[in-house]
């Protein structure tokens, strides 16, 4: 069954909404707008966690609701109700004309269409009974209890989502998608003496359950979790000062999302809030350096077949080269830039408008082998797990915690670190890559990111990547 089909059912017919009459009323309330959508919303979501050796909570949730929202040259109008009527949203009609009164514009034409499937529209909530999930976080409990007598705790938790959507343009024009979103985390806590360190791994993505309910997978997910806390409890403090730092493949890309991703959205550049403002053409970045925001990679954790406006998403390359060659656009933003819209209009849930937001944004292989850029490090830190972070998106700045790294001493990869910070400047960062890998690994499916208070699912990726010039925060004495 298309989304079409399966939300003419949701909204439609169990709501008792009339397609045409709602039709109409969406055009009488973007009439004279430049733009604007009916965004409808059902989602179920359920949450799993085990600690101490039990089942500690268990969650299922069911929401339902529509944004109605109307555009006119740069202000917009956003009205959200959680009961789907057609009063419902003829009193938000009412509400959003405000933003457009006397205003002569044409609502813009409508999104091209797509037939794309990126992902299942199965719901992973029915179709796994309850006792196989409970079963599940029992068994990796077990097995990482098994391991090791330094093992003092286990925490385990799966996450799913089901999200139906229809969106609704001025011209009559529907789209739909069915969007399964499913997660596993594992942490371990391991002992010596009075040290305790922990170790944690999660996977996730546009699936249903039966990935991660394979020992195959969660057993590795365990043992990894598992390798990062004895992996601390060796750890020694790390060094501070200026140095060359050497990022690991996959999740680490945390860092380019974060420091380089969110100033190369649409909003910030249009209102010449970006570290990247003005710079369209230039070099921005080291030569090799490709960056690309991917929504169409499929079952990925970041990706959509459409976005929150009905755009289908694509391939964006961002950086070609060193050179800044676009921006990651919504439909407005785009509009006032005189740009096309890329496919990066997302909102949190019916309850909030849409901006440019990041999808997959992934750093594409270089020419090195990873060791081979290891090697060629004198002195140095090898980072591979990121923990949190903050970012300033006016000027570039980061501040980011390594939860995993290592020190790099006459090219090869010494001990392992514990307090080490990366700090410094995204665009600035950019030039200082020396050396690219040709090993890029897409992150396991855990990313959540926020911009003006909405979290949205996202993936990050990129290969072994050498920075000349890091500054790094450290705990060693000096």
């Amino acid at each position: 069954m298309t989304a079409l089909a399966q939300t003419d059912d949701l909204f439609f017919a169990r709501a008792g909404l009339d397609r045409q009459r709602i039709d109409r009323l969406v055009a009488e309330s973007l009439d004279g707008a430049d733009d604007g959508e009916l965004y409808l919303e059902y989602r179920q979501s359920e949450g799993l966690s085990w600690d101490d050796g039990k089942l500690k909570s268990a969650s299922f949730d069911t929401s339902q609701g529509f944004g109605l929202r109307a555009v006119a040259g740069e202000s917009s109008g956003y009205a959200h109700a959680s009961e789907v009527s057609e009063e419902a949203i003829r009193r938000a009609g009412e509400t959003v004309r405000a933003v457009h009164a006397g205003h002569g514009g044409t609502v813009a034409a409508p999104p091209p269409g797509t037939n794309a499937r990126l992902y299942t529209d199965a719901n992973p909530l029915s179709d796994v009974p309850f006792e196989t999930k409970v079963r599940l976080l029992a068994d990796i409990d077990a097995y990482a209890r098994a391991k090791d007598a330094r093992v003092r705790q286990v925490s385990a938790s799966i996450s799913g989502e089901w999200q139906a959507i229809r969106i609704v343009g001025a011209d009559g024009r529907h789209a739909a998608d069915i969007r399964p979103l499913v997660r596993v985390n594992v942490s371990v806590v391991v002992g010596e003496g009075d040290r305790m360190e922990s170790g944690s791994h999660g996977a996730g993505g546009r699936t249903g359950y039966d990935l991660y309910l394979d020992p195959a997978f969660w057993r590795k997910a365990v043992d990894e979790a598992y390798r990062q806390a004895l992996v601390k409890l060796d750890a020694v403090d790390a060094p501070a000062g200026e140095m060359t730092v050497v990022l690991g493949p996959g999740w680490p890309g945390i860092l380019l999302h974060e420091a380089i991703g969110h100033g190369l959205e649409g909003d910030f550049n249009r209102k010449k809030t970006s570290a990247f403002s003005g710079l369209l053409g230039q070099r921005i970045a080291a030569p090799g350096v490709t960056v690309v925001d991917d929504g169409t990679i499929g079952d990925r954790r970041g990706s959509l077949t459409i976005d929150d406006e009905g755009t289908p998403t694509q391939t964006t390359t961002l950086i070609e080269d060193g050179i800044l060659v676009g921006f990651m656009q919504d439909r407005m933003n785009a509009r006032l830039m005189g740009m096309k819209a890329t496919g990066n209009g997302r909102r949190e849930s019916y309850a909030h408008h849409p901006m440019p937001r990041m999808t997959n944004t992934v750093m594409a292989n270089g020419a090195h082998d990873p060791a081979e850029i290891l090697a060629s490090v004198k002195k140095g830190l090898y980072a591979v797990n990121f923990g949190g972070g903050q970012v300033d998106i006016t000027n570039g700045k980061f501040v980011f915690s390594a939860s995993e790294a290592y020190l790099i001493e006459d090219g090869k990869v010494g001990a392992p670190v514990k307090g080490a910070t990366l700090i410094g400047n995204g665009p600035d960062s950019l030039t200082k890559v020396g050396m690219v890998g040709n090993d890029m690994a897409l992150d396991p499916g855990i990313g959540t990111c926020g911009k003006e208070g909405q979290g949205v699912p996202v993936g990050v990726g990129q290969p072994t990547l050498r920075i000349d010039g890091l500054t790094v925060g450290g705990t060693a004495a000096g």
